[in-house]
C-alpha cells in the first residue's frame, strides 16, 4: 500500500507539533497562523500570545539580504549561523529555513534551529578544557592533609557541644568527606574513564546544596531563595556528590550575581522537559535528558561580549575569581551524560543556568562512555 492511499498516518499538524525544533506557519504578511511547543519554548510565549503577532515583531533580523529573500512568499530559503535579536530573549545564533506552502500562495513555513544551545551541548572531550582543570590533581595531596585535620577537629568538637548543635559537626564531617571525595574524581579528570553514576534524588542533592551554603554565611542570606520542585520526578543517573557541587556553584554564582540589585531573588526550579536528546556511545543511540534543574537570578545578567565563553577557563566576571568554577560544573555535569546551557530573559529580567540529566531507569542497562 502507498502512502498517498493510507488513512491511518497521523495528521500533517501533529507531525509538526512533534519536531524537536521550531516550526511555524506564516499568511500573508509573515504573521504566525500557526507554532509547535518547540516554537513556544524558543520564543518564550504561548501560542495563544503568538498567533496573530507579526515574525519581525519577536525576531529581528539584521541580514538586509535574508531580509530581501524572506520578503518573497514564494521562494525556498536557507540560511547558516545567522544572529537574530529574540524578543525578551536577546541574540541567538541560528539557523533558518523558509519555504512556500503547495497549493497556498503567500503561506510559508518556517523552521528555526538554536544554534547557541547546541554550542553548549557540543563535545569537549579531548580540549584544552580538560588540560586546565588538571592543576587540582597535583594540589590533591596538600589539600586533603588540612581536610583530614578538620574532620578529626570537628569529631572531637561534637563529643562536646549540645545535641541540637550536633548537626553543625554532622555538616562539617559530611562536608569534608563529600570534598574529599571531589577531590579524587578531580584527581581522574585526565583520565581516559568517566566516574561511576548511580540512580540519584534530585532535590535531596538540591537540599543539601542549600543547607551547606546557608551554614556556610555568618549571616542570613540577603537574597531570597524560591523553590519550585517537582516532587513526582523520577530519580536521574549521577553522581550525589556532583550533584550536591555543581548547584552550590550555580547557587552562589546567582547569589553573587544579584547582590546589588532591590529585592535579590535566587530560583532553583526542576520540571520533566521532554525533546533534549544527545546522541552518545558506539552504538550512536540517542539518550534522552528529560530532567532539567534550572537556577535562576534577578541580576543584571552577563556582559553579552562574554556569554559565548562563560564555560571556558579563565573567563570570568568576578574581580577575585579564577575562571574555573563552571568549567568545572560543566566537566561534572558531562560526566553524567548531563549537559548545561544557559540563556538570559531580558523581559522578566532572569539570568537561567538549565542542567539536563538523564533518568536513571532509561540507562541503568547502557555502556558507560569512555572519553578520549
Amino acid at each position: 500500500m502507498s502512502l498517498d492511499t493510507r488513512t491511518d498516518l497521523p495528521d500533517a499538524q501533529r507531525l509538526l507539533a512533534s519536531l524537536p525544533h521550531a516550526v511555524l506557519l506564516l499568511e500573508n504578511g509573515r504573521t504566525i497562523a500557526w507554532l509547535n511547543p518547540a516554537a513556544e519554548q524558543f520564543f518564550g510565549q504561548s501560542a495563544r500570545r503568538l498567533v496573530g503577532t507579526r515574525l519581525r515583531d519577536i525576531m529581528s533580523i539584521s541580514d538586509r539580504r535574508l531580509l530581501d529573500r524572506l520578503s518573497d512568499s514564494e521562494a525556498p530559503v536557507s540560511a547558516r549561523e545567522i544572529v537574530v535579536q529574540i524578543k525578551g530573549k536577546g541574540a541567538r545564533r541560528i539557523d533558518i529555513n523558509v519555504g512556500p506552502v503547495a497549493d497556498s500562495p503567500g503561506w510559508q513555513v518556517v523552521s528555526l534551529h538554536d544554534n547557541s544551545a547546541s554550542e553548549a551541548l557540543g563535545d569537549d572531550s579531548g580540549g584544552p578544557d580538560n588540560a586546565v582543570l588538571r592543576g587540582p590533581e597535583i594540589m590533591a595531596h596538600e589539600i586533603k592533609n588540612p581536610l583530614a585535620g578538620i574532620r578529626g577537629a570537628a569529631q572531637l568538637l561534637a563529643r562536646k557541644v549540645d545535641e541540637r548543635d550536633k548537626a553543625l559537626t554532622d555538616l562539617i564531617t559530611g562536608e569534608v568527606d563529600r570534598v574529599a571525595g571531589l577531590i579524587e574524581r578531580m584527581q581522574k579528570l585526565s583520565g581516559r574513564t568517566t566516574p561511576p553514576v548511580e540512580p540519584c534524588n534530585l532535590h535531596e542533592a538540591a537540599r543539601r546544596a542549600i543547607d551547606v551554603l546557608n551554614a556556610a554565611k555568618a549571616e542570613k542570606p540577603a537574597f531570597r531563595l524560591v523553590e519550585e520542585f517537582d516532587p513526582s520526578l523520577p530519580s536521574v543517573l549521577g553522581s550525589p556528590d556532583g550533584l550536591v557541587q555543581v548547584m552550590m556553584n550555580l547557587l552562589s554564582n546567582a547569589a553573587d550575581a544579584c547582590k546589588h540589585v532591590a529585592e535579590p531573588r535566587v530560583i532553583i526550579r526542576t520540571r520533566f522537559a521532554s525533546g533534549l536528546q544527545l546522541h552518545t556511545g558506539d552504538d550512536g543511540a540517542p539518550l534522552r535528558l528529560p530532567i532539567e534543574v534550572r537556577v535562576s537570578d534577578n541580576g543584571p545578567g552577563i556582559d553579552p561580549a562574554m556569554r559565548d565563553h562563560i564555560f571556558e577557563p579563565f573567563v570570568t566576571t568576578k574581580k577575585s575569581g579564577q575562571g574555573l568554577g563552571l568549567p568545572l560544573v560543566r566537566k561534572l555535569v558531562r560526566d553524567m551524560n548531563g549537559r548545561i546551557t544557559h540563556d538570559r530573559d531580558d523581559e522578566n529580567g532572569l539570568t537561567h543556568f538549565r542542567i539536563h540529566l538523564p533518568l536513571a531507569r532509561e540507562t541503568r542497562n547502557r555502556p558507560r562512555r569512555k572519553t578520549a
